[in-house]
This record gives C-alpha cells, structure tokens and sequence, in this order.
C-alpha cells in the first residue's frame, strides 16, 4: 500500500476520519512521521479544541466542585429536610432553592390531587391557579427579561422567587431558550440551565465534549484510544452516581493512561469511584470482615428497612476483571477464582459516591486471612491484595492475548490474522504491557496495511457521525442534535448498561434499519437540518453547472477518490432525478443539489466502511 491510499488507510484506521485537503497534508509530511506524532500526542498543539470546550465548566471541575455546583436530587433532599445546610455561595444557593421549591411544588400538587380525589368540592379556588394561567403570566416574564441585556437578564432572574426562577426555567424550550441564553457568558449559562435541571447541564456538557473532541482534537489516536479504552472499561452514566463520576473518569482515569502501560490503566480503573460504584465493589463487605462481624451482632436490633446495603461479598467486579478487562473468558479462570477475587477487593470503596468522594480502603469491610487466585496465594496485607492480584492479571499471558486481540478487532479486522495478534502479544510480555509499544508492533506489520484489510471494517454509528461532520469540516455551535443521532442509531454515548461495552465489529451495526438511520442522518446533515451543525458545501464541490463534475469533485473530497464503479454507476443513474438536477422538462441548467448528492455519498457503502 502506498502514496495516498496508505495515508487514507492510515487516517481511517487512526482517526475518526479524514477531514477536507489532510490525506494530502499526511502524504507531504510522510504516512510514519505522522503517525509518530499521533504516539506522541502531548507534542501536538490541541489549543483550537481547548478553545471550543472552554464553555464547558464541568469538564474542567473535579466531582466534588461538580456536585456542588450542579446537585443531584439526593443532595437538594437533604437540603430540604435539613440534613445539610445551604451553600454559602449566592448562585449555587440560587440553584438549590428554586430546586427546592421545584420539590416543594410536586408535594403541593399530590396533596391537591389527592384532596379532589377524596372530595372534589373540598378545594378553595385560591388552592389551585389554572395551568394556562400560569404560563401566560410566565410566557410575559420570559419576554421582559428578553427585552434585557443578557447581563441584567440574568440578575433579574436570580433576583426573583423561587417560584417564578423554576416556572421560568421549565418554560424555556427550543428558539426562545437559545434566545435566553445567547450572549450569556459560560458560567451565567449553566446557571440558568441549572435551574431547570441540575444534573441535565453535567450530563450535556459531559455529551457534547466527547463528540466535540473526536470532531476538532488534533490528537486524534489519542482519542480513538480514549473511546476505545473508555469501552473496554466500559461504566454505564445510567447508574445513579455514575452521572457525576464519569467526568473525571474519562478525564483523570482512561486518558492520562491510552498509550502507558495497562496495568497502571487497570489499577487507575480498579480505584475509579466511578468503576467501584458501577460493578458494586463499594457495597462489597468480607464474610469475615470486622464490619460483618458487628452487623451480625446489632441484626437483631435493626428492621430490614434500615438494614446497610453493605451486607455481603459481591462479586461483580472479580467476574468483570477476570471475564472483560483481563484474562478473557476463556483465560483459565474458575467460578473459585471469582469469589477469590471478590474477597481480595472487599474494602476498596467509597464513602458518599453521590457527594464526590474519592477511593478508599476501609480495612473493616476487608475480608481477612489467605486467598488463592490462579493457584497464586495472596498473603493477607489489606489494600495491597488488590494491587498483587492486578499485578498479576496485567502481566498474565492470557491478559496479553486477550487485550492484543481487542486492539486488533479494533484497528485491523473483525477477525484479525492470528501472526499478528501472536507478535502484538509478545511485544505486550515483553515491554511490561506498554500500550504505545503493542500498537508500534501492529502498525510496523505487514498485516495492518494489507490491501486486503483496506476499508475492510464497518464503522460503528459514533465512528460514521463524527467522520461525516469532520468529511464535511461542519462546524458545530450545538453538539446535542448531533449526540441525539447517536441514540437514535443505537449507540448513545457512554448508555451501554452491560460491562462489556459496545461492539467494533460489523455485525453488531449492519442491518437494513441502522443503514437507513445512517442515510437519513447524513442527508439531514448536508440539507441543514441537523440543528446546531453548520457545513459549506461550496467548499466540497465544483462551481458547475454539470452534474457529472459535480458527482466527480465531491467523491474526491468526501471519498478521496475511493468509490466503486457500482457505486458510482448508482450515485450517476440518481443525476436523472430532478431533485439532483432541479430541472423539470426543458428548463435551462441551474445549479446542482449538491446537498442531496452529498448526503447520498455519506451514506453510501463506501463511506459506511473504513
């Protein structure tokens, strides 16, 4: 493979796609050069990203600061019923009273329901104002404060009642609520959006930054990696706490450690608030342990209702680490060695996941005395158990295997030649699993630059949306639209519930809905209609009146030339329709829709691949 191709191949397999004029950038540079780079990331300037993110506080807020600021409902609970006190600072007090009061309000509306039920003729007409009257009255507020400039708009906002800041907050949807917002500065933004729904505004930005870095970020091995090692360690955002711990997750956990070494990776995950919540592990108490022990004795004294749900050994994680994240499972573990692994990680928790507590060990929970795991005995030694036992997952050959194999599915084929998932394999044992030396190993293969394995690979849905927004350089103001395509293709960011992540592999991803929810979203794109998305076609095809050169330039640039002659034949038979050609009988040549043209090239076999 050579010239241009080798550097499409490269761009396909090590980004999320290729964008307008850099398949000519990488072939001035030098296809290894460039990929050397890629290994280096901290080596590339990424400021235009960080300028595009910079909006986004809670990407840059550790889990504490986040909870504070955006709470969830569990804490604004406890506010109401005086369990903790309201903040000090004014804007976060602002957002937890008129959460309070959105509380407060539900209360008043099941009481009032429950009393009409009991006795329709029991309620006073000053107890309930009618619906429609509210929201005229509300729908007049919003418009003065329009009126403002977006500095006193806000102001005044916070300035007002509970009552009115939470029936306003409810009120603001699509146009009006962009026009409410616009000119605000970041942080007045969140706030206004944090009056409606706290935990919305961390869930969004959280949303919008991942699809926001796989569009602009320079660094793009790095964050192909990020996704990739993100679903191998998958955590699911469904799952209560995980909603607030899954920034620094991604943040401080996965990224720091794509391309180190992956037990340093696989301790990191094992020590995440956001793994130990997910799989359970917080909640794991030893049989044995002190903590067990003094629930034994005070059982008797306590209802099943106050009962700790720390009652018992769990041993979700132990299965997950052994079965998905390391050995595999057919890597030679038993059913024993699960309930070993469980006991060595009783005590690795976290004390208020739902308050931005970080990792600890509490050695009350630890379950005592010797553990056998893999035929290997663990010494009792508290925190340390765990650390051995990931020591030993990380460096065993199954692990090797197992991890070199997924790479593998992941940049070379579904089913990749075993000769290089044996060499991958070696390199991973000998270089104490050092990630940037297994992915050297594949891309010095002949195996990964085959012809065979060119655009062998189909796309999963996240990997088509970003390579259609960077194939047709759009530039993205709103990226929650473009989030909302992804759940409607069936794969909402970080929404796989299972703990073994999404699937690389095409089968997962071809069948005839899903490749029509890929054409519609890709003619939405090209039309305008994704909201929040902007694309110049100007800048991807010929200033022509003939179709056929038009057909021509925009293979070029959103193909790079790469179209088969079915493909083509099928996209030149569609220059007949009048949509394409917007000519009915004998009228005169106009412009070409190059929207349409473009959208039906984005979904077309040859895009669908990589």
């Amino acid at each position: 493979m050579e010239g241009r191709r080798r550097a499409a191949h490269a761009l396909n397999r090590l980004t999320f796609g290729a964008r307008p004029g850099e398949i000519d950038q990488v072939v001035a540079m030098g296809v290894d050069k460039w990929v050397d780079r890629q290994l280096h990331p901290d080596t590339i300037d990424d400021s235009l990203l960080d300028a595009r993110l910079r909006p986004f506080r809670t990407l840059r807020m550790d889990t504490r600061e986040i909870v504070d600021n955006f709470p969830p409902p569990q804490l604004i609970k406890a506010v109401e019923t005086g369990k903790r006190p309201l903040p000090s600072d004014a804007i976060q007090r602002v957002v937890y009273e008129t959460q309070m009061d959105r509380l407060q309000n539900k209360k008043r509306a099941k009481q009032t329901d429950a009393s009409a039920e009991n006795d329709p003729t029991d309620i006073q007409p000053d107890q309930k104002v009618p619906r429609d009257e509210i929201n005229v009255q509300t729908q007049i507020k919003i418009q003065q404060l329009l009126e403002l400039s977006p500095n006193d708009r806000v102001k005044k906002l916070l300035s007002m009642p509970a009552e009115d800041r939470r029936q306003i907050a409810s009120s603001l949807r699509g146009a009006k609520q962009e026009r409410f917002l616009s000119g605000l500065n970041p942080e007045d933004r969140e706030t206004v959006m944090a009056l409606n729904n706290p935990q919305q505004v961390v869930v969004s930005e959280l949303l919008q930054g991942k699809l926001l870095r796989a569009t602009y970020s320079e660094r793009q091995l790095e964050e192909v990696l990020t996704d990739f090692w993100f679903n191998h360690f998958n955590v699911f955002i469904g799952k209560g706490a995980d909603r607030y711990l899954l920034t620094s997750y991604e943040r401080d956990v996965i990224r720091p450690h794509v391309l180190g070494k992956f037990e340093d990776l696989l301790v990191a995950t094992a020590q995440s608030p956001a793994m130990l919540f997910y799989l359970d592990n917080w909640l794991s108490v030893g049989p044995g342990s002190e903590a067990a022990m003094r629930s034994g004795r005070s059982s008797a004294k306590r209802t099943k209702d106050t009962k700790s749900k720390r009652s018992g050994l769990n041993e979700n994680y132990g299965r997950e680490l052994m079965e998905l994240q390391t050995l595999g499972v057919n890597g030679g573990y038993t059913q024993k060695d699960v309930t070993e692994v469980a006991r060595v990680f009783t005590g690795w928790t976290i004390k208020r996941p739902r308050e931005g507590d970080s990792f600890t060990f509490e050695e009350r929970m630890h379950e005592p005395g010797d553990k056998v795991v893999l035929g290997h005995r663990i010494k009792p030694n508290g925190e340390k158990e765990g650390l051995e036992v990931l020591h030993l997952l990380a460096h065993h050959p199954s692990t090797a295997r197992f991890v070199c194999t997924k790479i593998a599915v992941r940049f070379v084929s579904d089913d990749p030649p075993r000769a290089l998932v044996d060499q991958m394999t070696k390199t991973f044992l000998q270089k104490d699993g050092d990630i940037r030396e297994v992915l050297r190993a594949m891309l010095r293969s002949d195996e990964f630059w085959s012809e065979t394995n060119h655009h062998a690979k189909v796309k999963t849905p996240l990997e088509f949306v970003v390579s259609a927004l960077r194939a047709s350089d759009a530039q993205v103001t709103d990226a929650m639209p473009a989030t909302r395509v992804l759940q409607t293709l069936g794969m909402p960011l970080y929404g796989m519930q299972p703990p073994t992540g999404y699937s690389t592999k095409a089968d997962a991803w071809v069948n005839s809905a899903a490749l029509l929810g890929r054409m519609n979203f890709a003619l939405a794109l090209t039309s305008g209609k994704l909201k929040g998305t902007e694309i110049d076609l100007s800048k991807l095809a010929s200033d022509s009146d003939d179709p056929a050169m038009t057909l021509a330039s925009l293979e070029r640039s959103l193909l790079a030339g790469e179209v088969s002659p079915q493909t083509h034949e099928t996209l030149a038979a569609r220059l007949q329709d009048p949509k394409i050609t917007r000519r009915v009988l004998d009228d005169p040549p106009s412009p070409v829709a190059t929207d349409t043209l473009a959208g039906l090239i984005l979904g077309s076999p040859e895009f669908q691949r990589k």
